[in-house]
């Protein structure tokens, strides 16, 4: 049976901060080349926060754009939802805080927290609401600032990430466009291959600084080999359940987070490249920014147009993956 959508994407928009850092900046800064970072990820620059940007800062920013081009106003909006691993502080939210600076005052706002997965597991909770009749209107932003948990000793990790924030309106759909289904995953077993060890109750941030656990782990090779496996089998299990192919895919969004994962992913899923948008070069990897960031810049490019079939999967530190179909 043809699942028909609950919600649908009204208004997205996108915020950085301005500070550009490129590969050459890097070379200065670790031991690593252009050419090294190019060849093994994809990027070639990335936006940093300055010591004045907040998290909650960059995503009103992108709140307030999604706002304006779906034509609503903050006080419609009744439920925020910021994914992110970097919040403002540890609470309140950090959506409370984008709450107070759109003036979104008749809303319910919280986190979540997915890692890279966040922004779909966002979305799929919105939908929900939507769907249930509890929301009418949700704001749905995935923000981070990882420059802030980067070690910038660690050049393993620290070329990889950036700063940024996407967000989306969703309101009730009408007709087929909208979101037409959510596939969330996640494997407990795996929490140690990308982590940031200390700063919570687990190791109390004054131990985590002394013996220098207050930073992104990433173990790279074993991330690669199950982000691939992972995403692969999220989108195959999303299409097979809506009974479509890949074929039928207008755009394919997966995570930002190598050229490489990337690659192999489309490759996995016969998506040839000039259907897979990517955008990774000129942000590298933004976590849960990545995703909404990516399709903002597709509408923008006239890459993802009205009527279209977009497909978007992600996969995080959890370990977590999910998956998206969406027609715009």
């Amino acid at each position: 049976m043809k699942k028909m959508p609950k919600s649908t994407v009204l208004g997205t928009g996108r915020a950085t901060p301005e500070r550009v850092l490129t590969n050459a900046d890097l070379e200065k800064m670790v031991d690593t080349t252009d050419e090294w970072i190019r060849e093994r990820t994809g990027i070639e620059r990335r936006y940093i926060a300055s010591p004045d940007d907040r998290n909650s800062k960059i995503a009103a920013a992108a709140c307030q754009k999604a706002l304006a081009a779906a034509k609503i106003s903050a006080e419609q909006i009744d439920a925020i939802i910021v994914a992110t691993v970097t919040g403002d502080v540890v609470f309140p939210s950090t959506a409370c805080y984008v709450q107070e600076l759109i003036g979104a005052r008749h809303a319910a706002a919280f986190d979540l927290s997915a890692a890279c997965s966040g922004f779909i597991y966002g979305l799929a909770m919105a939908d929900s609401l939507i769907a249930t009749g509890k929301a009418r209107h949700a704001l749905v932003v995935g923000s981070e600032i990882l420059s802030r948990i980067v070690d910038w000793k660690d050049r393993s990790t620290c070329v990889l990430f950036g700063d940024g924030a996407g967000a989306v309106v969703l309101g009730p759909a009408s007709g087929e466009r909208g979101v037409l289904d959510t596939y969330l995953k996640s494997d407990g077993r795996l929490t140690h291959l990308l982590c940031m060890p200390g700063g919570g109750t687990n190791m109390p941030l004054e131990i985590a600084i002394a013996e220098r656990k207050n930073f992104l782990y990433m173990e790279g090779r074993e991330v690669f080999k199950y982000a691939v496996t992972a995403m692969a089998d999220a989108s195959e299990h999303i299409l097979e359940q809506n009974g479509l192919t890949s074929a039928e895919v207008d755009l394919f969004i997966p995570h930002q987070a190598n050229m490489r994962i990337v690659s192999a992913t489309a490759k996995r899923l016969n998506v040839p490249m000039e259907k897979v948008y990517v955008n990774l070069q000129n942000y590298g990897n933004t976590s849960a920014a990545s995703i909404p960031i990516a399709v903002n810049e597709a509408l923008e490019k006239d890459a993802l147009r009205a009527g279209q079939l977009c497909l978007m999967v992600a996969f995080g530190g959890g370990l977590t993956w999910a998956s998206a179909l969406v027609r715009f």
